[in-house]
């Protein structure tokens, strides 16, 4: 292992050792405090652009396997722990985190002082910061941090989403046309949903064809036109890295589609529905990310845990001013922010959390059945 440096653009500086793929990235710095799910994290899309601290103390002792991915690859830039696991014991494992890293071209530092950096984050804010192992000085290093852009600047949706539509089936295999046969779970409702993915993670994929016939995916480009001549019976928005402001394209096509077809959206998908309405959003401090996060749900009338990656909110003093009755649905316990809307006269509802987990707790599943609840009513 090289020695490697952390350079923030406030001009502190963190010491480690490199591992995983040796070179210099630049990003903006989080910190995600879930205990387990580091595979599934790495691969998460909405990190995008990001370089991730883990606040638990030690990673990768239970290696990767093949199956708990979330995308094709890892789509954060780079992983920040304390200490790297010599050897790594799971019975599904196939590689070592390090390898895996190598493998993938991502960068990693460990020895970290992670609690600190954490501390940091949470009293200055998420920020721009490079780490780099070649030798550079720390102040050129801060001055090519402070020339990088930041998460706001970054048009991050289109780095993640499909290039083309297609279908989504369990066995992974795509296809452009909707299937001749029947190839859903039983008791599954014989619906049609489209997907407009904005990064969207494998696990939502599953979640769905548990609920719903057929799953299409289209890139996060696509317009009103192209989703109204499918004949959808419901359309999803899906989570995504970056600032929602970005995604000018999905939130004008859902602004024809409003009224028009069922939509659940989730994360990313939360803040476009917002947008689309004529809320406002803005950036967090330090973000949500971890898989212990309490959020009240107000028409359930009880506390979830739930999972959550996001740097962005949905202004809930800007729900109050639209044109339609918006019901505030959700919000996070820790600091009173938005985490849920519901519009009813138009058939929509969005969360700000991940229900589909993955890592996380499981509590808030049920939201894949009201999409499906929904789209029953709205047929008749």
């Amino acid at each position: 292992m090289k020695k490697a440096c952390i350079v923030l653009e406030d001009g502190e500086v963190f010491w480690g050792m490199s591992f995983g793929k040796e070179a210099e990235v630049f990003g903006e710095i989080v910190f995600n405090t879930s205990m387990t799910g580091y595979q599934e994290i790495l691969t998460d899309p909405s990190y995008a652009g990001q370089l991730v601290t883990l606040t638990y103390p030690l990673i990768g002792n239970y290696g990767v396997n093949e199956e708990d991915v979330e995308s094709l690859k890892p789509k954060a830039r780079a992983l920040i722990i304390r200490k790297l696991a010599c050897n790594h014991s799971n019975c599904r494992a196939t590689s070592s985190l390090e390898d895996y890293l190598i493998k993938c071209g991502i960068v990693g530092i460990e020895g970290i002082d992670t609690r600190r950096l954490t501390l940091h984050i949470r009293e200055k804010g998420a920020m721009r910061a490079v780490i780099s192992s070649d030798g550079t000085s720390v102040e050129e290093l801060l001055e090519k941090v402070l020339e990088s852009p930041t998460i706001m600047e970054e048009d991050l949706v289109s780095q993640v989403t499909t290039k083309e539509k297609y279908i989504w089936d369990d066995s992974g295999e795509k296809s452009v046309n909707w299937p001749d046969t029947d190839f859903c779970h039983d008791n599954v409702a014989d619906y049609k949903v489209a997907v407009v993915d904005f990064g969207i993670k494998t696990n939502i994929l599953r979640m769905l064809r548990q609920y719903f016939k057929t799953i299409k995916v289209f890139p996060a480009s696509v317009t009103y036109d192209e989703i109204i001549s499918e004949d959808v019976d419901g359309v999803f928005l899906s989570n995504g890295p970056g600032d929602p402001l970005m995604a000018k394209s999905g939130v004008e096509m859902v602004k024809n589609l409003l009224g028009k077809k069922p939509i659940f959206g989730i994360c990313l998908g939360h803040q476009v529905l917002s947008i689309a309405l004529g809320a406002r959003t803005y950036k967090l401090k330090f973000g949500h990310r971890g898989g212990n996060q309490p959020v009240k749900a107000y028409h359930r009338k009880n506390i979830e845990i739930t999972s959550q990656n996001h740097g962005f909110a949905v202004d809930e003093k800007s729900l109050s001013d639209l044109k339609v009755k918006v019901q505030v649905s959700h919000i996070n316990l820790n600091d009173n922010t938005n985490e849920g809307i519901r519009i009813e006269e138009l058939n929509a509802f969005s969360v700000q959390y991940h229900p589909e987990s993955s890592p996380g707790p499981h509590d808030s599943r049920y939201l894949f059945e009201d999409f499906c609840e929904l789209i029953r009513l709205n047929e008749n």
